[in-house]
């Protein structure tokens, strides 16, 4: 797969969790992201593909963590390209936080 710069991702990782951001580098399961997003529960969408070609229906009732400038995931088992209506809807959720 291209990794395009400018778009966002869904990168699902075997143990990390799942995250939404801009892939800056991949190198095998390695992959570093900006401007990235815990995804930590989410309602309105019954898959990750599902959201990240929709985004969320019940954004209310999702948990979404704090966007953070840069972050590194070791175990990226599956990457999925957002289309830009997606990417605006997530991008949309509220912050989730204690």
């Amino acid at each position: 797969m291209k990794i395009e710069k400018d778009k966002y991702y869904i990168v699902r990782c075997d143990r990390a969790s799942v995250f939404f951001g801009h892939i800056a580098e991949q190198n095998g399961q390695e992959v570093t992201l900006t401007e990235c997003r815990r995804i930590w529960w989410w309602s309105g969408a019954c898959s990750l593909s599902q959201m990240a070609n929709e985004g969320v229906k019940r954004p209310d009732e999702c948990k979404f963590s704090v966007t953070v400038d840069s972050l590194t995931v070791l175990d990226a088992i599956e990457i999925i390209p957002c289309t830009d209506r997606a990417a605006e809807n997530i991008k949309g959720v509220w912050v989730w936080k204690i």
